[in-house]
């Protein structure tokens, strides 16, 4: 039966992180998974820069403990290693890493940083990519650790382990795949696809403080007071959406993977270990805006593709608040149908060929890209 542990964590003060952290390597025996020799790459979700106290990004105290604890198994080759939404290049990783804590976590245990921005080619099984690049770190490892921050997405509505390995892609080669797959399906699909072409791959799951709402960057600070783990992802975020208070089928990526038989179809047929009673503790999570129901099921199948049009027309769109954009542009070197142009330093978008990516409410540093819903297909 598959595992995932469970266990209340309420702060980030690292003896508790580095207690939760033992907790979970104990009851999932993950000792067995590490030796010297082998080339270790712990991947956190650092989407942009920003304070790790705004819940945005993973908390420096869970990767710090998580080394740590490598470290005390003998693993002697661990690298810190991401691709935030922004460019791939080397001057970019040092601000990301400085500004999310990561530089000093490598100083005090010792580990590298990953400040080369080459890439490799991977190769999988998947249903509609078999071929991606990822960086070279995560191409060349033996062992990723994923290391994600809970939120909602607006997009994928969890952000959890098989999101966060969406990270795994080199900078602007993330909006290529955006605009290779608009559509909320597909995307999902390769990203369960770009899961399946990696190095074994264990998760751990930061929702200490989690984010909710308008995530991964635009959301609010949900204090739940846990950590999660497991060494299967699909598992691991069936049990991520039981946090959110919502069922499997709500998140694409959890129905899609439960399609695929790659995990259960409900969390009786896991194994939770540690405190499992405090799944719920927190409370449901607020939803994002951007949450849609396609109602052209329920038409009669001639008025189908009308009934999809008038959906996607009416849907949640990004907006652009003007009074607090500063245009500098982060929105539009994001935007993968560059339908984004800055005039009279502000933002401007051609709402007729946008995809609804949302890219552009992720990056935005100053949260003045809205969620705006219309229409009773949003309802």
């Amino acid at each position: 039966m598959l595992q995932v542990s469970v266990y209340k964590t309420p702060s980030y003060d690292l003896a508790q992180m580095q207690e939760a952290v033992r907790a979970h390597f104990g009851a999932l025996d993950l000792g067995r998974l590490i030796y010297p020799e082998q080339k270790i790459v712990v991947k956190p979700n650092l989407v942009m820069k920003r304070d790790p106290q705004d819940a945005a990004t993973t908390h420096p105290a869970l990767v710090e403990a998580i080394i740590r604890q490598l470290q005390a198994l003998g693993a002697l080759d661990i690298t810190i290693a991401e691709s935030g939404g922004g460019p791939y290049a080397e001057p970019l990783l040092k601000s990301l890493y400085e500004t999310c804590g990561m530089a000093e976590v490598a100083r005090r245990c010792g580990v590298k940083l990953n400040f080369d921005t080459g890439s490799r080619p991977v190769e999988g099984c998947g249903q509609i990519t078999r071929r991606f690049t990822v960086i070279g770190p995560v191409a060349d490892a033996d062992l990723v650790i994923n290391v994600c921050k809970l939120k909602t997405h607006c997009m994928t509505y969890l952000s959890g382990a098989v999101k966060n390995l969406f990270g795994c892609v080199p900078g602007l080669m993330k909006p290529e795949l955006h605009m290779r797959y608009p559509q909320k399906e597909d995307f999902c699909r390769m990203l369960l696809d770009l899961s399946a072409a990696l190095p074994p791959v264990v998760s751990f799951v930061d929702a200490v403080e989690a984010m909710e709402g308008d995530g991964p960057t635009g959301g609010r600070k949900k204090q739940v007071g846990l950590t999660l783990c497991s060494a299967d992802r699909y598992a691991l975020d069936l049990v991520n959406a039981a946090v959110l208070g919502v069922e499997p089928a709500q998140v694409v990526t959890v129905r899609q993977s439960i399609e695929r038989g790659l995990c259960p179809d409900s969390l009786e047929k896991i194994e939770l270990l540690g405190h499992p009673d405090a799944l719920t503790q927190a409370g449901p999570f607020l939803s994002p805006r951007s949450k849609q129901t396609d109602f052209s099921s329920q038409f009669p199948a001639p008025l189908r593709p009308l009934a999809q049009k008038l959906a996607r027309r009416l849907g949640p769109r990004p907006a652009i608040r003007k009074r607090d954009c500063v245009g500098c542009g982060k929105c539009a070197e994001s935007c993968p149908a560059h339908t984004i142009q800055i005039a009279d330093r502000k933002a401007q978008i051609r709402n007729q060929d946008c995809i609804r990516c949302f890219c552009c409410h992720e990056m935005c540093p100053k949260q003045a890209v809205d969620i705006r819903r219309l229409g009773i297909f949003n309802l």
